[in-house]
């Protein structure tokens, strides 16, 4: 009996060196930037810019919806959107397009996105919406966002 006791003493400090080994070792969390809603500036004071760089123009002239329907098994809106970099650099694209009815009712909304688009490129990508539709939906791009990337 002793020697069993001796045992799971040993096992159960062994798991316990494991266990602090591992976490020793364990990536660190990353502490991401908060972004607040802007404040009055003094007069004469310029408080520096916490987001993300804008190119200038107009990326919703970027992007346009190519198809746009219900899927029949799920029964949610899918918009399938062409994105082409017409700036002047790289860019990260965020499109949001929301599925109306045939009165002009939001029935729901969808993401799509591409990452560091070169300036010429296109991309084919998917919002998805994720709620059930009785019907047909019409599809539009809502918000275009459009980040400089290196």
């Amino acid at each position: 009996m002793t020697l069993s006791v001796l045992g799971g003493l040993v096992l159960l400090g062994g798991c316990g060196a494991l266990v602090a080994v591992t976490m020793s070792h364990a990536p660190k969390p990353r502490t991401l930037p908060l972004t607040e809603a802007p404040q009055d500036k003094a007069p004469g004071k310029d408080a520096p810019s916490e987001e993300p760089a804008v190119e200038e123009g107009n990326p919703a002239a970027d992007v346009k919806v190519t198809k746009c329907v219900v899927d029949s098994l799920t029964t949610w809106p899918v918009a399938d959107v062409e994105i082409v970099n017409h700036g002047d650099s790289k860019a990260t694209y965020v499109v949001n397009v929301e599925f109306v009815d045939g009165s002009g009712t939001r029935l729901g909304e969808g993401l799509a996105a591409t990452d560091s688009l070169a300036v010429g490129q296109k991309a084919k990508e998917q919002a998805q919406g994720l709620v059930k539709v009785p019907g047909k939906v019409t599809c539009r791009v809502s918000k275009v966002t459009r980040y400089l990337t290196n």
